[in-house]
C-alpha cells in the first residue's frame, strides 16, 4: 500500500516544536552558564587556634604553605590595643608558631584573622620569566598593562591576558611552589556582580629565589594539573585553560605579584625571556621560547 503523503502544514508544526524546544534548552543552558555561583571556594586553608585562660591568650598558628604568611587580628570590637600588641606576624614556610599575650577581660568569640601571602620585608629580586604557555606556541595579547577594562587597580595593574583557548595548556613561568589553587568553579559572567566578586579558577605559584608570586587565571573547571604544595619547574604544564570568572572570552589572565604590608599581594611589572612586559600591547603576537 503506498505511503500517504505528509501534509506540509503538519511538517511545519513539527519543525516549529523542535525549534521551540531547542531554543528553550539553549536558554536554560546559557542561564546556567552565567548564573552567579552561591558557593565560595578559597585558594588555601590554614589551621589557627587560640585559647584564653588566666588573662592570657595563647595563639597556635600553623602555616601549611611553601611561602611566608602575614597574620593580623581583626573583629575585636573596642579592643584595638590587642590588635596593636599582636601586630603583624610573619610565619615562615611550613612552620608552626605559638604566641602568648597577657590581656585582661577579653572576649575572644569574635576574634578573626587577616591572612595574606608573602613577607613584605623580604627583598624581591626579579628575574626574567617565561610566557605562561609551552615553548613554540604563539598567542595574541588581548589586554596589557593598565587596561581600563579590568587591569586598573593595585591587584591587576600589570597583568597580561593571552588568548589561550579552552583546553589549551598553561605552563609555569618559573620554578616555584603551588601555594594557591581554586578549580571548582564552572561558570563565567560579565555583570557587576562578577566584576566585584570574581568567582573564577586560578593557580598561584611562589618563587622563593626571586620572591615573586605568579597567578594564572580563568583555568578550566577541574583543570589543575598540579596539587597544592607541589614543586613545579619552569615550563611545566600546570593547568588547562578555560573560561571561568569575570571574562568575556577564553584566555589566561597572567599576573605577577609582590607582597605589601597593608593590602597583601599587588601587581608588578616583569620582563619575559624575550620581551619586557610593559612593551606588550593589545593585538601583539608573542611566541614562547
Amino acid at each position: 500500500m503506498p505511503e500517504k503523503s505528509k501534509h506540509p502544514l503538519s511538517s511545519l508544526l513539527r519543525l516549529k516544536q523542535v525549534l521551540v524546544v531547542a531554543v528553550a534548552a539553549c536558554f536554560v543552558a546559557c542561564a546556567g552558564t552565567n548564573r552567579f555561583p552561591t558557593e565560595t571556594y578559597y585558594e588555601f586553608t590554614y589551621g589557627f587556634h587560640h585559647s584564653y585562660q588566666d588573662n592570657t591568650i595563647t595563639f597556635r598558628l600553623s602555616n601549611p604553605l611553601m611561602c611566608p604568611l602575614q597574620v593580623q587580628l581583626s573583629g575585636i570590637n573596642g579592643r584595638p590595643d590587642l590588635e596593636k600588641k599582636f601586630g603583624t606576624i610573619v610565619l615562615r614556610e611550613k612552620l608552626d608558631t605559638t604566641i602568648r599575650i597577657y590581656f585582661r577581660d577579653l572576649n575572644t568569640d569574635r576574634l578573626r584573622y587577616v591572612v595574606r601571602q608573602g613577607d613584605p620585608k623580604k627583598t624581591v629580586r626579579k628575574n626574567r620569566i617565561s610566557y605562561p604557555f609551552p615553548s613554540g606556541k604563539t598567542y595574541t595579547v588581548i589586554q596589557g598593562y593598565n587596561s581600563m577594562f579590568s587591569h586598573n587597580d593595585a591587584s591587576s595593574r600589570y597583568a597580561i591576558d593571552f588568548n589561550l583557548q579552552i583546553g589549551d595548556t598553561v605552563t609555569a613561568a618559573d620554578d616555584g611552589y603551588v601555594v594557591g589553587l581554586i578549580q571548582n568553579y564552572k561558570r563565567h559572567g560579565t555583570s557587576k556582580e562578577w566584576r566585584d566578586t570574581d568567582k573564577g579558577n586560578y593557580i598561584t605559584l611562589y618563587h622563593p629565589h626571586s620572591g615573586i608570586f605568579t597567578q594564572y587565571g580563568h583555568i578550566h573547571h577541574k583543570g589543575a594539573l598540579v596539587k597544592m604544595g607541589a614543586f613545579v619547574s619552569k615550563k611545566q604544564p600546570i593547568a588547562i585553560s578555560g573560561m571561568t570568572g569575570f571574562t568575556t572570552t577564553p584566555h589566561v589572565h597572567f599576573n605577577v605579584k609582590i607582597p605589601t604590608e597593608r593590602i597583601g599581594l599587588v601587581s608588578t611589572d616583569i620582563e619575559f625571556d624575550n620581551a619586557e612586559g610593559r612593551l606588550l600591547k593589545k593585538n601583539d603576537i608573542v611566541k614562547s621560547q
